[in-house]
Order: structure tokens, then C-alpha cells, then sequence
């Protein structure tokens, strides 16, 4: 006997042995068949869909759950784009706090002003208050005097706005948050990716420096485990600045490691570690990508967290400690130095099923596109920044580079997996607006941005569902609707294949199935 039936829907399988179904039966969370080996078989509960269309769970490959959902509680000064309009957010969030607080902004984009609010205009209405206003790149920071004054050496000497290593160490004046209230905003962000479909995802790093909110922040994943509470499937990330020299047995080649060696595949199907998150370059919005040839207008060309020698040590370390390496790389020259790297760990230790992943790939030549497939690197890329962004990416970059971004066809074409996702909450999370954007190259004026870049709406599905499951190492339990794997079900109110491609990201998702459960 099933638990349940689905029944009266189109089921895109993304399985090619049974490419679509119209009755799928489940058995405690997992998918034991479909069509006619279920269709005879009694069942518990039988559910009509209506006519739905039904996919896997999509599978958002770059989340940031835990910001999301403090972003969601923390005053924001978007879409402000006055300084005085900012200042008086500021002021009011001032106001709520008791002297000598941190008091967090969230919202700034200095694009909005035309240029970087200053300390000296935040002291104006802080009132003996830490001000810590955060680029919605992630990669920056605005703080005023009262923060400058704590951070060492030239960081205190500096007009207010900081990026990278350098909002790293504003962030490190700060008590952590408690393991509570991560767990609060990691549930109400799951919710939310929920609701558009999202079955799993891969939170892109905790418990460093960049964007960690404690040094036991894997703790808050468990404690929503524990209680029940933990919405969706995740993969944490964990930030390689969590590794420490370990003086492990020789033969164990292992130099540097997370405590008792923990690494990729630990955990369970709710809740594990996946790869290790290796940052090179900052972020296009904060103009801290690296690239090999300046912004346009400008003799700045972006650049590293830290020297290339260590970044590059980092990843050959993470992968001979037996991790998958998640390198975050947005500019070329980024790119560049992660693909040196990783050739170079394979060299010393051949790993070929390690299935290393660039992430972001917003920004690449024409010439490394080989080697991604050489070296069997899967593309994470954010197909919403080409809508959100493109219009000023496009402008920074020069026509010549604008079609390099964010790109489709030219890693399919070279047999490189393309993996869909968001980085929320840096933008949109919808996986169906992103499929929409991956086929229409499109930005928020119109303008196409590389169209010939585009690709259909089945690779871009399979980007958030087969190739999501085989970025996380889940090709055996997620990605497909098939007997044995597990029962997570996005179901929609039109089938994306169907519809004009400017409609598919206003297609309603009617339910989310979780271990063959409503969610």
C-alpha cells in the first residue's frame, strides 16, 4: 500500500528514462513509482492536483538563510537615494537603541547616491550609538567614527566605507548573534523559499569572518533540526577561514582542518556539510571583483581578499583535507587564480568525483571556458543579477565584456554544469523568474545582455533541479522525479515549457511537497 497518490497532474520527471508521468505514488518520503506501477495500488490518501504541472523540488545551489532573515528584521534604507532620506533611517534606528549599541542597517547601495556615505555624515545622527550599515553586495560596509576608532591601524583612519577584509574586522568588534535568534531568521527564510518552490539548498558559508554570525553558528542549523523546525534540506558551507593547521598523521596529507576533521558528506538528509567556501574577489556591486582589465572609466580593476599565494594554499589545503571546494569567483582574474588553484590540487592529489564548483562565474572569458571543462568545475551562477544588475554591470564592464556575464550557453556548449541559484538575499530568490532571465538574458530596463548567452527553458530547469542535486553530491536521492528518491515535489499552476518565456516567472506555485508531505 502507498502513503499517497498524486494523481491528475503533468509530472516533468527531468528523468529521461520517463521524461513525464501522471500519477506518481509515494511511500514514507521517498517516490516508489509512477503511472502504471502505482496506479493499481491501493493507497492511504489520493490527491487530485488538477491539472498541475509538477517538478523535483528546485534546489537554490547559493542561499544566505541566516542573513535573509535578519535582513527581513533590520531596518533598511532602501529605497532611499538621498543622503538625507538615509540618514534619517539611521536616525530613527538610533533612536530604538540605548547608547553605546550596535545598531545594524540594512538596504545601502551607494549606487542609489552616486557615491559613499561618509562617517562623518553617519556621526551626524548616531548619538554614542556603533553604526554598521551593510552594502547589499554583502562585500561592504558603512560604519561611522565610533566603529573607526576601535578598528587597528589605517582601517581608522578611513572616510567610512569598507570592503572586504576590511568590513571583515569591523565585524569581528561585534558579539555574535545568539544561536536563537539565527534560528529564528534561518526558519523564517526557509519559509519563504518554501513557498517559491525551493526544497533545498546550500547556505553559502558560516562561521567566518565575511558573513558569519558566530563561531557556533552550525549549532543554530541543529538546534532547528533538533526542534523540528528546519523547513527545507540544507548544505552548510563551511567558510575556510573556520580551518586550522592540525598536526594529523602524515599519511593523512591533511594540513589544515575543520575540528575532528569534519569535511563534505557529513550529516544527514536534512541537514549536512557540503563543500568549503574559498573566497578570491569581492562583489561587482562594491567594484571589488578582480578582473584582468579595469571598470570601465576607471583604473581600478578590482581585487583579492587576500594574497593570491595564501587564497591559492587555502584550496589546494581544502582539497587535500578531502573537501569540496565552493570558490567564490566573480571577476576573471578571480576566476584565474581559483582554476590555477584547483589544477594544482588535482595534480598533488587526483580527485576526479570532488566536484569542485566556481561560484558566481560572473565574468568570464572566452578562453577559460575550456578549462572549466577540463577540470570538471561545475558554474554556480545568479541569473537574477542579470536582471537586477545588468544595467550597471553592463555599464562598468564595457560592450566588449557585458556578454562574458553571468553566462548560459557558452558553459553548456563546453559540457560544463550549469547550476542555478540566487544568493539570497543579496536579490531574488524565485527559481522561476530566474529560469526566465537564464532563457531571456534580460535586464530591469529590457536591455538583452548577451542574448546569444541564452538557453532553453529545459536547460534552464535542469540547472535548478538535476544540476543542483549533482553540485551537492544528491544525484542519487534529488534532482529527478524517479523510484527511490526522495518525495520533494514543486508544484505549479502552469507548465513553464508551455507559456510565453516573460510569463514563466508569474507562474503560481500552488503547493511544496517535502518528504512526500505538504510543506
Amino acid at each position: 500500500m502507498l502513503c499517497t497518490r498524486l494523481t491528475n497532474a503533468t509530472f516533468l520527471t527531468m528523468d529521461p528514462d520517463h521524461p513525464v508521468a501522471h500519477d506518481l505514488g509515494i511511500w514514507h518520503g521517498r517516490i516508489v513509482g509512477l503511472d502504471g506501477a502505482v496506479t493499481a495500488l491501493p493507497a492511504r490518501e489520493v490527491v487530485d492536483l488538477q491539472g498541475a504541472t509538477v517538478l523535483p523540488g528546485f534546489i537554490d545551489s547559493h542561499v544566505h538563510l541566516a542573513w535573509t532573515g535578519l535582513k527581513a528584521t533590520t531596518p533598511s534604507v532602501a529605497p532611499c537615494e538621498r543622503v538625507e532620506d538615509v540618514l534619517a533611517v539611521v536616525a530613527d534606528a538610533v533612536a530604538r537603541k540605548p547608547r553605546g549599541a550596535w545598531v545594524d542597517i540594512g538596504g545601502y547601495d551607494q549606487r542609489a547616491l552616486g557615491r559613499h556615505l561618509t562617517a562623518a555624515e553617519l556621526d551626524k545622527v548616531s548619538d554614542g550609538r556603533k553604526v554598521f550599515m551593510l552594502h547589499d553586495s554583502g562585500h561592504g560596509c558603512v560604519v561611522n567614527t565610533t566603529v573607526l576608532d576601535l578598528l587597528p591601524g589605517e582601517l581608522a583612519h578611513g572616510e567610512g566605507f569598507l570592503a572586504e577584509s576590511a568590513m571583515t574586522a569591523a565585524r569581528r568588534l561585534r558579539l555574535p548573534y545568539a544561536q536563537e535568534e539565527i534560528a529564528d531568521a534561518i526558519e523564517h527564510a526557509g519559509r519563504t523559499c518554501l513557498a517559491e518552490g525551493v526544497t533545498a539548498c546550500a547556505e553559502a558559508g558560516i562561521g567566518g569572518g565575511l558573513l558569519g554570525h558566530s563561531p557556533v553558528e552550525l549549532g543554530a542549523y541543529q538546534l532547528l533540526r533538533d526542534q523540528g523546525r528546519l523547513p527545507l534540506r540544507v548544505q552548510l558551507m563551511a567558510a575556510a577561514d573556520t580551518l586550522r593547521p592540525v598536526a594529523a598523521h602524515p599519511s593523512d596529507g591533511i594540513p589544515r582542518a575543520l575540528g575532528l576533521g569534519l569535511r563534505t558528506g557529513f550529516g544527514d538528509d536534512w541537514l549536512s556539510l557540503g563543500a568549503l567556501k574559498v573566497y578570491t574577489d569581492g562583489g561587482m556591486m562594491a567594484r571589488t571583483a578582480a578582473l584582468t582589465r579595469p571598470y570601465e572609466g576607471s583604473d581600478h580593476a578590482g581585487e583579492f581578499q587576500d594574497s593570491p599565494e595564501r587564497i591559492s594554499d587555502t584550496i589546494v589545503d581544502g582539497h587535500l583535507a578531502g573537501w569540496q571546494l565552493a570558490v567564490h569567483a566573480i571577476g576573471d582574474r578571480a576566476a584565474d587564480l581559483a582554476l590555477d588553484a584547483i589544477e594544482r590540487a588535482q595534480r598533488l592529489r587526483p580527485r576526479p568525483t570532488a566536484r569542485h564548483r566556481i561560484e558566481h562565474a560572473g565574468l568570464i572569458r572566452p578562453d577559460q571556458l575550456a578549462r572549466f571543462a577540463r577540470l570538471g568545475v561545475s558554474a554556480v551562477v545568479q541569473p537574477h543579477f542579470l536582471r537586477s544588475f545588468g544595467d550597471d554591470y553592463a555599464a562598468v564592464l564595457g560592450p566588449d565584456r557585458a556578454p562574458w556575464m553571468y553566462r548560459g550557453r557558452g558553459f553548456l556548449d563546453h559540457g560544463v554544469t550549469l547550476v542555478g541559484s540566487s544568493d539570497r538575499p543579496v536579490t531574488d530568490g524565485s527559481p522561476l523568474r530566474a529560469v526566465q532571465f537564464m532563457v531571456e538574458r534580460a535586464s530591469a530596463s529590457g536591455a538583452l545582455i548577451g542574448p546569444d548567452e541564452g538557453i532553453t527553458v529545459d536547460e534552464a530547469l535542469h540547472a535548478y533541479t538535476v544540476a543542483g542535486a549533482y553540485a551537492s553530491h544528491w544525484d542519487d536521492s534529488a534532482g529527478a522525479l524517479a523510484p527511490g528518491r526522495r518525495a520533494d515535489l514543486a508544484v505549479l499552476g502552469d507548465d513553464p515549457r508551455r507559456v510565453d518565456p516573460s510569463r514563466i516567472g508569474a507562474i503560481e506555485v500552488v503547493a511544496t511537497y517535502v518528504d512526500g508531505r505538504p510543506a
